[in-house]
Order: C-alpha cells, then sequence, then structure tokens
C-alpha cells in the first residue's frame, strides 16, 4: 500500500497503544481517559509508502548511475509536539510531522545531495537524477538486495510518544508548576516546557546496509521567576532523555523544579565577582559545556581535514596532563545523545578523544575516515533528510581524575567556582571562548565564601585543557536538553565532566579600585 503525504496527515485510525496517568499525577484536575491512537510501524516506509527492497534498489541505482564512492539514502519520518504552560495556562501547542528521504553520493571531494518530502518512486528517482548530476566518476553496481542490521536497544519504548496523547501530558505540567510555586512564596510565575518527538530513520548504503532505528526524545523545561525586596531574579532547569512518559517519576520531576528554585532563590544573595586573571574551579555536570564547545568541536575531523582545527597535526602528542581522558560515547542508554548508528549506518561507539593527556583521534564520518585511510568512528550526523552528515559529536565527556572535589577547593586561595551557563561564544577551530555563567560561588583561603552570579568567563580551549591541573573523581553528565549547533545544523548531544581545576582564566566580574 502506498499513501501520499496529504492522505497520511489526515490519516488517524483506531489502534491498541494503551498509556495511563501516574498516581502522583491524578490530583492535577484533567480527566482520566485512556489515550488510544493509531501506533507508528517500526519501518512506516515500508509499512505506509511501500518503500521496500526493490524500490530502495532502483532509488540507489539511479543514485550511483554516474559513479560513485559512497552513497547512501537517508528516510526519516518523525511525530513532534510541544506544549507551553505559563500561569496556569497553555499558552502554546505544536504537532507537526516531518517527512522525507535525503539522497547523498560521493565521488573523491564531490558530493551530489538532493531531497523528496514526496515518497513515490517517481519523486525519489528525480531527486536521485539531481544528485547524481553534481558529482560524476566510474561506474559503479549498486545493490540489488539489502543485509538488514538488527535494531539497537540503547533506548526502547513501551508506548511511543507517538501514542500519547495530550490528555497524559498537561497534568505531568501542571505538577510542576504546583511544586515549584510550592517550594517558596516569593516565586511568583513559573513557565513549563515539554517537547516529545517519535522518530523513525531508515538508512540505505552503496554496500548493502539496511539500517532502522526508532528514536524517541523527550525534553521539560522549568523557569522560575521571583520577586523579593523589589528585585526580581529568574533560573530554570531541564531534563531530557531518549525516554518515555514512565520516566517521568514525582522524584525526578521535583528535583528538576527544586533545582530552579535555588538557582533563582540563590541569586538574591549572590554578587558579582572581582574582575582579573584567577584560578577557575568548573563544577561537575553542566560544566562540560565547556569541553563541548571550546575543546570538542577542534577534535572533529572535518576542521582538521581542512587545516582550521588547532589539533590539526597533534594526534600522538601531549595536548594535556596525564590525568586528562576525554571521551565521546553514543553508547549510553537512553541519553539524549545516545545513538544505536549513526547517519551514515555506521554502528556507534566509544571514541577516546584524549588519553592519560596525548589526542589519540578524531571524531569521523565516512568521507573524513576515508581521507586519513581509517575505519569511520560512527560520528556522522545530520539534522534531518534535508542535510548531508557531518563528523558530530553524541556523548562527550571527561573521566574520572585522581583528586577529591574538597582537595581542589582547599587548593584555591582566590578563584571561583562555575556552576551554571546560559550562553557563550566560540571561535571553532582556535578554541577562543566567553562565556556567561548565571551561577557560581566564590573561593578564599580554600573555602567556599559566598555565591556569585552574572560571570562572564574568557579563554581559550585548548589553552584551557593544557592549564587544568586537578580532576576530581566525581564524573557526571548533565541531564539538561543540549543541543549542538553547527553549520546551520542542530542535534541533540550530551556533555558531562568532573569538577576540575583550570590554574588560570580570564573572569569578567566587578573591578574593584
Amino acid at each position: 500500500m502506498t499513501i501520499k503525504r496529504r492522505d497520511f496527515l489526515g490519516h488517524v485510525a483506531a489502534g491498541s497503544a494503551v498509556i495511563s496517568m501516574p498516581t502522583f499525577l491524578s490530583g492535577c484536575g484533567v480527566p482520566t481517559a485512556t489515550a488510544v491512537r493509531e501506533a507508528t510501524p517500526e519501518n512506516p516506509f515500508m509499512t505506509w509508502f511501500g518503500v521496500d527492497q526493490a524500490t530502495t534498489a532502483r532509488v540507489m541505482s539511479e543514485l550511483t548511475a554516474s559513479g560513485a564512492d559512497a552513497a547512501d539514502l537517508y528516510f526519516q519520518h518523525t511525530r513532534s509536539n510541544s506544549l507551553t504552560l505559563e500561569d496556569g495556562i497553555v499558552s502554546n501547542a505544536n504537532s507537526g510531522i516531518q517527512q522525507g528521504v535525503g539522497l547523498r553520493v560521493v565521488v573523491g571531494e564531490q558530493t551530489g545531495y538532493a531531497f523528496t518530502e514526496d515518497l513515490t518512486l517517481p519523486s525519489m528517482l528525480a531527486a536521485a537524477r539531481t544528485a547524481s548530476a553534481i558529482a560524476s566518476g566510474s561506474q559503479v553496481i549498486a545493490p540489488q538486495a539489502f543485509n538488514p542490521l538488527a535494531s539497537g536497544d540503547l533506548y526502547t519504548t513501551t508506548v511511543p510518544w507517538s501514542d500519547v496523547g495530550v490528555d497524559r501530558k498537561l497534568p505531568l505540567l501542571k505538577f510542576v508548576e504546583e511544586k515549584a510555586k510550592s517550594m517558596d512564596t516569593a516565586i511568583e510565575k513559573v513557565a513549563v516546557y515539554w517537547g516529545d518527538a517519535d522518530e523513525r530513520v531508515m538508512i540505505a548504503t552503496l554496500d548493502g546496509r539496511l539500517v532502522t532505528d526508532h528514536r524517541p526524545m523527550t525534553r521539560v523545561t522549568v523557569v522560575v521567576t521571583a520577586s523579593k525586596d523589589g528585585k526580581t531574579q529568574t533560573g530554570h532547569s531541564n531534563i531530557a532523555a531518549r525516554e518515555e512518559f514512565a520516566w517521568y517519576s514525582e522524584e525526578r520531576l521535583t528535583r528538576m523544579v527544586k533545582e530552579a528554585v535555588d538557582r533563582t532563590m540563590i541569586q538574591f544573595e549572590a554578587r558579582r565577582p572581582p574582575a582579573g586573571e584567577m584560578p577557575v574551579i568548573l563544577a561537575s555536570g553542566a560544566s562540560g559545556i565547556l569541553l563541548h564547545e571550546a575543546i570538542g568541536h577542534g577534535m572533529e575531523a572535518d576542521f582538521n581535514r581542512k587545516g582550521t582545527s588547532i589539533y590539526s597535526d597533534m594526534v600522538g602528542k601531549k595536548v594535556a596532563e596525564p590525568f586528562v581522558t576525554v571521551v565521546d560515547q553514543a553508547t549510553i542508554p537512553r541519553e539524549r545523545g545516545a545513538l544505536n548508528y549513526d547517519d551514515e549506518g555506521n554502528k556507534a561507539g566509544k571514541t577516546v578523544l584524549v588519553e592519560d593527556g596525548i589526542l589519540k583521534s578524531y571524531l569521523h564520518d565516512q568521507i573524513s575516515a576515508r581521507q586519513y585511510g581509517l575505519d569511520p568512528t560512527g560520528s556522522g550526523r545530520r539534522e534531518s533528510y534535508k542535510f548531508a552528515p557531518m563528523p558530530r559529536m553524541s556523548c562527550t565527556f571527561m573521566e574520572d581524575g585522581p583528586h577529591a572535589k574538597d582537595e581542589i577547593v582547599a587548593a584555591v586561595d582566590h578563584g571561583i567556582i562555575c556552576e551554571t551557563y546560559t550562553n557563550g561564544q566560540v571561535r571553532i577551530g582556535a578554541g577562543d571562548f566567553t562565556f556567561y555563567v548565571k551561577n557560581g560561588w566564590l573561593v578564599e583561603k580554600g573555602r567556599i565564601t559566598a555565591p556569585i552570579k552574572d560571570v562572564n568567563i574568557i579563554g581559550n580551549g585548548p589553552e584551557s585543557l593544557k592549564r587544568i591541573t586537578m580532576v576530581a573523581n566525581d564524573a557526571r553528565l548533565d541531564t539538561g536538553g543540549w543541543t549542538c549547533g553547527k553549520n546551520g545544523q542542530s542535534v541533540p548531544v550530551s556533555q558531562g565532566i568532573p569538577t576540575v581545576l583550570v590554574s588560570n582564566m580570564t573572569v569578567g566580574g566587578e573591578n574593584v579600585g
């Protein structure tokens, strides 16, 4: 059966997926009716649109008719939903479907790419001819049959997000709002943002692999505004994962809300620290944003292949102290950045970027791996079927070191701890960065003495990596909904770090006369 896109968008029928309300949400004033909706099949491209192996082989043959070193078809179907609750009212609600196929052919340094949202054979063949015309080389024989690879199990779901109705989600948002308001009388406004997505991909490659992956995603953010003594402060927290509805337990949501409230209320006591050059302690978890932005991007192979990264000739050389090890690992179950397969159909895995202070590897997609004479690291990622893949991070973190957090604090005579971040700017390649620190602490004579806020830290990623003089044994991934942007494409990622001491960094606080 082949269903055209306009017919599919209006196609809703009774199904068998059932989900009921958790008991802690039962008092939130929303009916408890069970949601029943049509389930998305494991492979909607074949089930709904008739894209079988014969069709896939015919499109691949057209795509590679002018020659190819590599080629792939990337099918994507994503149902996404978002909700915003402000002052007890749903101020925004959106649902959408993104669907199509991207067709890529690579010949040497040339890449031909085209996409279509119409999954009928004539449209796919037309897109294949467009991509094929851009890159030409020696003729190849496209596979006439494909080898389906086993589906991964990093993020399985009992009930997919496409089958969870708004009547299940709204009580959760109201619970978050009420919990936040109950924690402090100074809180006058709470906004709760919800997002979920049910994504299915199918990837066919020139060497005959056929990969399917079901990629769930969800995120909740709470923003809290409080007023006290004529002053107003705002703070937030969020949690995100490749999880299902049952993941949102009362304990997990309460912990998120408390974090947002604590971050907000401490700002009434906080001040800006003195400006200048000083030691900076990066708190475990969220400080992984510095590792990701100022260092990790410089280890993506495309920047090194083009010679724009400072690490372009550093493989095998010392880039940090011997107790520093940096890893990118997509195989951490249910993490936001987790992947069973990358977007080129390669098995995702673990790449040690820096081991005991020595740069060991870059993150490679198929193009860069072939040029370096290496195997791909499973790091080819794309925002959607509309984009060609490139080397990207997944879950990037620094491993535990030999020190304790208290030992690190005791080693600082005068400095700061950076705890939460709101934004920043990085020059990828050189690694120069500026990050805005929302919450932190002043350290004086080896003791944490006062909260600080609204601080800029300025430095260079590779230089800061060299200046890490202590690494604690408290490494953790941050559970926030991080999204990485690169060359106009955004992808979900995870990141983390233990508590680390950078011996010197520029702090943009207050000038003390």
